[in-house]
């Protein structure tokens, strides 16, 4: 598909600089652009390669300076990083869906499978489960019985969704991601452990996207919670019993213990883990590999491992780094005051 300047400014609102009747048929990184391709600049770190790039178009925000000329057609709007997702988006709905069975695939009779749903090759859908309206299920899908899934969901290859897990409408699984699967609860009995049947469920509401290899258990009893607008990233893990909050992201290898309740509209670095049977607040970010063990409050931002706030974090990373001199420091230290010690006997 072919996109003009023009067309692209009048979806975008925005603000054309240059021949507006410029063609891209193509996205490229600012650096790596050829002619014919569009690209965005956001980060300032790559200012600079918008004076150099082959870029045919440029999104960029509408604060921003130019210090020379440029070659490319320029489109100045709001926001270039939500303008790009925004066209990706109108992209991805142009492709075509795919409709109707393959074969071979399994679907149980008590099923209910519409007839423009998808349903890739070595599927099984069991008993009594139900699935929305326009829902891609790709091959090599699992779902169990007693399973709900909503409207326009997309479930990439690989996925399984173990038996009563409820997944609301314009939902993503990525491949290899495991919805339901047994809560880690086992009991001692002397030097072996007893396994603790999870009897719970998974529920899944709107517009939530899992990234590849992701887990979420069951509930022990009741339920595993994510709410509306969750974004998961690949190989992320949510244990047993946990909530969370509405529009909350997580980077990869986050780790969630059970019984923990998150709120809405955290951010989550990567490998960020994550104590069991505490709560941590809305508006909450955590950076890269922060261990969060206590309860957190409200609208606060930490680092770390206990993590900290972020700026004692960053206070104690600059000392830790001087530790090697202070240590020597206090070495001479106590050798002078032994010496005046001494020569005062």
């Amino acid at each position: 598909m072919e996109f003009s300047a023009q067309q692209i400014a009048d979806f975008l609102k925005g603000d054309i600089t240059g021949n507006p009747h410029v063609n891209v048929s193509d996205f490229a990184k600012i650096e790596e652009a050829v002619p014919g391709t569009l690209t965005f600049l956001s980060n300032m770190k790559y200012a600079p390669y918008l004076y150099s790039t082959k870029a045919s178009i440029v999104l960029i925000n509408k604060t921003f300076e130019l210090t020379e000329p440029v070659s490319p057609t320029l489109i100045r709007v709001d926001d270039a990083y939500a303008s790009l997702a925004m066209l990706l988006s109108l992209i991805e709905k142009a492709k075509q869906r795919k409709t109707g069975r393959e074969k071979p695939v399994y679907v149980a009779e008590s099923a209910s499978v519409p007839e423009n749903c998808y349903v890739g090759v070595f599927t099984c859908i069991s008993e009594n489960t139900s699935i929305g309206e326009n829902t891609q299920i790709y091959p090599q899908v699992f779902i169990g019985e007693n399973v709900t899934i909503g409207e326009r969901c997309i479930i990439y290859p690989g996925v399984k969704i173990y038996a009563e897990t409820r997944i609301g409408k314009n939902c993503i699984l990525h491949a290899g991601a495991v919805i339901g699967s047994d809560g880690f609860g086992f009991a001692p009995e002397g030097e072996a452990y007893s396994k603790i049947p999870q009897i719970g469920i998974v529920e899944i509401e709107d517009n939530v996207e899992i990234g590849a290899n992701a887990t979420i258990d069951r509930a022990t009893m009741g339920k595993t919670l994510i709410r509306k607008g969750v974004k998961l990233d690949n190989l992320v893990h949510i244990a047993h019993n946990v909530e969370v909050g509405e529009n909350t992201v997580m980077a990869a290898q986050t780790g969630i213990a059970g019984s923990t309740k998150i709120g809405a509209s955290c951010m989550f670095g990567g490998q960020v883990g994550i104590s069991g049977h505490i709560e941590v607040g809305d508006n909450v970010k955590l950076g890269a590999q922060s261990g969060v063990h206590n309860s957190v409050k409200h609208n606060s931002t930490m680092m770390g491992t206990p993590a900290l706030d972020a700026r004692n974090f960053a206070k104690s990373s600059a000392v830790f780094k001087q530790l090697p001199e202070l240590r020597w420091d206090i070495i001479q230290l106590i050798k002078n005051s032994d010496n005046n010690t001494n020569d005062n006997k």
